[in-house]
């Protein structure tokens, strides 16, 4: 005879969510050609247990802030927030598992929540049953939004493309429910708590010292600022997506964020000036190996050009100041100079710096028209002043 309590614990109750109520979260792994080369990317999955809509972002990593900006996007893409949010045990929200449904929950994970006005609720350990609607949710993205292996130039275009999917996505029904997924999502809108009038602040900031690289190093990667700041502590401003760094209130740097592990994100611009003192290491330095690999292939043959007129040395040096011009000027202005200077056969750093210059329509005089005209004088007042008789 079969025992009736292990039955019973097999055995599922049919639910009917509230309309509005509770959304379910999760994360997925896929694969994405990005700039031709094969990546393993995370995504994560917000879907509501009422109407079955459901919003997928792709993110090179699982880590907090990627975690908090998924919910905000979430939240938006939505139109509000749903009381309640259902997990597994992330470690990105919980610290600690204790007794029964209780959590330890980080500390950055409480503000989050608290600041949008949700209450979580976490799934028993091993249970992902709990939250079965968007454990499906991760296999049907990765069946339909991930296969074939998509081919894009970044990661947000792949990331607006699916975003399209999850927009249009609501024309079926789903079992043993009345209305399309789209009429369902429509009818719980006005059940769901409303956005706040100001988005949740989802950056990190570290002090951290410039090294003798003229990098900062975060999260074992490193990213450029200009070589005169070596030995100085600066402000590292962390976002999802993009690093920032500021020296006295003055940002000094900007680049896009990376989660590997020791990649050197270099602005080469920021060595122009070192490589100016010291052009014998023009070769072999690392920025300018980076930007070669994707500068025009009229900058490489103007360099030789150079070095062939001046020497080595000097070539280098004077070909620095054509590097410098961008700085301060649009990549196709100066590009188009460097074009023209090859055709008219320009080898000068000065040279070329007076095309870039020519090239910029002259500022043209406007009259002031809304200032009030000079008035003409009244000599008549001089005769009151009288005079020699």
């Amino acid at each position: 005879m079969k025992n009736l309590n292990s039955t019973a614990l097999r055995a599922f109750l049919p639910l009917e969510p509230d309309c509005g109520r509770e959304a379910e979260v999760d994360w997925g792994s896929a694969e994405a050609i990005l700039c031709g080369e094969a990546v393993r990317l995370k995504f994560f999955c917000m879907r509501s247990k009422y109407s079955g809509k459901h919003f997928v972002r792709l993110y090179p990593c699982e880590r907090q802030q990627a975690f908090f900006d998924a919910h905000m996007r979430g939240f938006a893409f939505f139109g509000g927030v749903f009381p309640t949010i259902v997990y597994d045990n992330l470690t990105t929200a919980v610290q600690k598992v204790v007794r029964g449904r209780e959590r330890v929950e980080q500390e950055a994970f409480r503000r989050m929540h608290s600041f949008y006005s949700f209450t979580p609720r976490f799934c028993n350990v091993a249970s992902g049953n709990e939250k079965g609607g968007v454990e499906g949710l991760v296999g049907f993205a990765r069946r339909n939004y991930m296969v074939p292996v998509p081919r894009v130039e970044s990661l947000e275009e792949l990331n607006e493309r699916i975003l399209r999917e999850c927009v249009s996505y609501g024309h079926h029904r789903l079992p043993d429910r009345e209305g399309t997924v789209e009429e369902l999502f429509k009818e719980e809108l006005g059940h769901l708590i409303a956005l706040p009038e100001h988005a949740f602040t989802n950056t990190m900031e570290i002090g951290v010292k410039v090294n003798p690289y003229s990098t900062v190093i975060l999260d074992r990667n490193r990213y450029s600022v200009p070589t005169s700041y070596v030995g100085l502590k600066v402000r590292a401003v962390l976002e999802v997506d993009r690093v920032e760094l500021f020296y006295g209130g003055k940002r000094i740097a900007a680049h896009e964020r990376v989660f590997s592990i020791g990649k050197w994100q270099l602005n080469p611009d920021h060595y122009l000036d070192l490589l100016e003192q010291r052009p014998g290491a023009f070769d072999s330095a690392r920025p300018m190996r980076q930007w070669r690999r994707t500068w025009p292939k009229a900058l490489e043959e103007l360099l030789h050009r150079f070095m062939a007129k001046e020497g080595q040395i000097d070539g280098i040096k004077d070909f620095i100041v054509v590097l410098k011009l961008y700085r301060e000027h649009d990549k196709e202005e100066v590009d188009r100079a460097v074009d023209l200077a090859l055709e008219r056969q320009i080898h000068s750093g000065a040279g070329i710096t007076q095309l870039v210059l020519s090239a910029k329509p002259e500022p043209q005089a406007c009259p002031l028209s809304r200032w009030a005209a000079t008035e003409q004088p009244d000599l008549s007042v001089y005769a009151q002043l009288g005079g020699l008789a």
